[in-house]
């Protein structure tokens, strides 16, 4: 697989159970700087093989006196390497450096002032003395160790931010990666600038050019390659850059699972073909699929016996590529990410990590595992692919069979994709495409009673599922017009055969996924 370049400048952001971690890493990014999520157990001499530019403490819910609370290798704070410790992460590095975090009358929660000292430091420097700043915590920092400089606070919270220059040891009580927070962004900035010294030239033309100079050393001068076509813009990106570093030596193979959206095979074959110039082989397995999923109704089952079909049908197609012995797939950041760490639980077995079985005779090519969904759309642009491609909303690998609870049959497959596409038509119309992350219909299962025309009815609902996202790790329900939802609703129940109920979800992520399985 392909990792980012140990070369290029990093940060690395330690996971201490935070919400945020995830928007650290990205605020980090935004700010030109690649950076990775690694788990609090990670240890010193771990860190030094991975020669970061800087680390950041995430901040986490526990307290740094109860048991089993998250703690970091003490010889972190020898590396010679700047960290930013936030909330939790900055009271650990005053707990393990021999200050004092104690427990306040009362936390502080939400938007909070903050009054800068005179002395401002590196992290607050360029800020007005007073602002507003995002709290979420209970414990506080009553006092700094030796050789700290407390350089902000708070009605409850004395301290906080502090800094140790001679140490480059770093602390903000405050969340600087929400938006909430008036200066957050500048906090990060003013670490990675001042604090690491980074450079600060992670690009997308970067990625494009580092991602080409691994993918050729790891495939070598002679290698041929198979992409693993989904249509999506993950697969499609993971395509083009492939494709730039070895040329004709890929072969996309875009396989019919039977489980696409309506008319989708039919747009991709005549999309790639007319774009991409790649040679391309179309594989109808739809019986196959169907055959392997009679009887099958658990989440995780479903998707490995797609995951599991979707690579024998790769290997199939084998035969028709000389001397194939990669496969390209267009695993991103947060599948990893969720697909379960040793620090972190595991939500689902994503089709592009947990679906793969272990005797795969391909070896894995994945050139956007660092990347969140909006980057690989950045480096999409960047590489030329149409907006119809970059602008695709994201689409699961096993497809409508985790749309679907219970059994996945032909018939059903069909019915979802009427009612989905009806959604997906409306949302065109009414010029909301750009702005929902993803928006699909889910088969939940349940049949209800229903009466169409003078007769009693006992037919599938449909449930119908938009939401607005920045990268997937978390999600809000998209607000959607009334006027909307009701013709969406009229349209399925009057054209689609077997529905006779409509209802929106309005769950967010967390608690929910995404996904329904």
């Amino acid at each position: 697989m392909n990792e980012h370049d140990p070369a290029r400048e990093s940060v690395l952001v330690v996971d201490f159970g935070a919400q945020y971690a995830q928007l650290i890493a990205r605020r980090v990014r935004e700010a030109n700087v690649y950076s990775e999520i690694v788990p609090h157990t990670i240890s010193a001499a771990e860190i030094r093989t991975k020669a970061p530019t800087g680390i950041i403490f995430s901040g986490g819910p526990k307290s740094v006196h109860v048991d089993g609370a998250p703690m970091i290798d003490p010889e972190v704070y020898d590396l010679d390497v700047p960290v930013l410790g936030i909330c939790y992460g900055a009271q650990l590095i005053a707990h393990q450096n021999d200050g004092t975090v104690g427990r306040n009358e009362r936390g502080e929660y939400g938007r909070t002032e903050l009054s800068v000292n005179e002395a401002s430091g590196v992290m607050l420097d360029g800020t007005p003395p007073g602002q507003t700043v995002w709290m979420s915590h209970f414990d506080a920092i009553t006092e700094m160790p030796d050789g700290f400089t407390v350089t902000a606070r708070t009605p409850d919270s004395p301290v906080a931010a502090f800094e140790n220059d001679v140490r480059r040891l770093y602390g903000v009580q405050f969340h600087p990666e929400v938006g909430h927070t008036d200066f957050g962004q500048h906090v990060i900035e003013q670490f990675l600038t001042e604090a690491c010294g980074a450079d600060r030239d992670w690009t997308m033309a970067s990625v494009i050019d580092t991602q080409i100079e691994l993918i050729q050393q790891q495939v070598g001068d002679s290698g041929r390659v198979i992409c693993a076509l989904s249509g999506g813009v993950d697969s499609a990106v993971a395509a083009a850059l492939v494709h730039k570093a070895v040329g004709d030596r890929l072969t996309c193979v875009y396989v019919d699972t039977g489980l696409m959206r309506k008319d989708e095979s039919e747009q991709i074959v005549e999309t790639f073909e007319r774009n991409q110039h790649i040679e391309l082989i179309h594989v109808s397995a739809a019986e196959r699929f169907f055959k392997h999923l009679v009887g099958v109704t658990d989440p995780e089952e479903k998707r490995k016996a797609i995951g599991e079909q979707f690579i024998r049908v790769f290997e199939a197609a084998k035969a028709q590529v000389t001397d194939a012995h990669f496969l390209v797939q267009g695993t991103l950041y947060p599948d990893v990410i969720e697909s379960g760490t040793s620090d972190a639980a595991k939500i689902k077995s994503h089709h592009n990590v947990g679906g793969i079985p272990d005797d795969i005779e391909f070896e894995l090519v994945e050139p956007l595992r660092a990347l969140f969904k909006d980057e690989v759309r950045a480096v999409g642009t960047e590489l030329g692919l149409p907006d119809e491609i970059v602008w695709r909303q994201p689409f699961p690998g096993p497809g409508l069979g985790v749309r679907i609870i219970g059994e996945v049959t032909p018939e059903r497959v069909a019915l979802l994709q009427e009612a989905d596409f009806i959604f997906r038509d409306e949302l065109r119309k009414a010029g909301l495409e750009r702005e929902i992350w993803q928006a699909f219909a889910v088969l939940p299962g349940v049949n209800s009673v229903g009466v169409m025309g003078d007769e009693r009815t006992y037919a599938d609902a449909v449930v119908l599922r938009a939401v607005t996202s920045e990268d997937a790790m978390t999600a809000d329900w998209a607000r959607l017009p009334y006027e909307l939802l009701d013709t969406v609703a009229s349209r399925i129940i009057n054209e689609v055969p077997g529905v006779n109920r409509v209802a929106y979800d309005v769950t967010s992520k967390p608690p929910g996924t995404i996904e329904w399985e």
